[in-house]
């Protein structure tokens, strides 16, 4: 199903923090997203013969689409979407150093596990194929996230600096 819900209506980042470009469908445990990247991409690193952005960047990406399906969930039982937090990952590979300009990457992200304290597991893939006349290879990476999204998270972080 495709999302009637653009990306700054399911997460909670704002200006260039907002790093997915759309939402391209959903279903009951699962989400898809797209991040375009061009020069002006968040973190995009212009000086090296890269050019691009580097890939460990791909993590913060699956976390914000994990955050988009936390959001549209929210926003489906009519609710405003609440922070969340990225708490671990499990294996988060990747097959290049950077994403390049011109790329645009395709994330799903899985639950695979939802508990009651609100504590998640999620599958996540990127995946992009190469787009720049004909240079580069296809770009794969991949992750298990934890992530834990308390009932108030306000009173989480105040009761975590105590």
């Amino acid at each position: 199903m495709t999302s009637e819900y653009s990306v700054a209506e399911l997460v909670p980042h704002s200006g260039k923090m907002s790093l997915l470009s759309e939402i391209t469908g959903y279903g009951e445990d699962w989400l898809e997203a797209e991040v375009h990247i061009t020069a002006d991409s968040m973190f995009a690193d212009l000086s090296t013969d890269k050019k691009g952005v580097p890939s460990w960047v791909g993590m913060e990406y699956l976390a914000q689409a994990i955050g988009a399906y936390a959001g549209l969930q929210e926003r489906l039982q009519g609710c405003e979407p609440k922070l969340g937090f990225l708490v671990g990952s499990r294996k988060y590979t990747c097959s290049t150093d950077y994403f390049a300009l011109g790329q645009v990457l395709k994330i799903k992200v899985q639950r695979e596990l939802q508990a009651d304290n609100g504590l998640s597991v999620f599958d996540c893939q990127l995946q992009a194929a190469a787009q720049i006349e004909g240079q580069g290879e296809a770009v794969e990476a991949s992750a298990n996230l934890n992530v834990f999204q308390p009932d108030d998270a306000e009173q989480f972080i105040q009761d975590s600096m105590k």
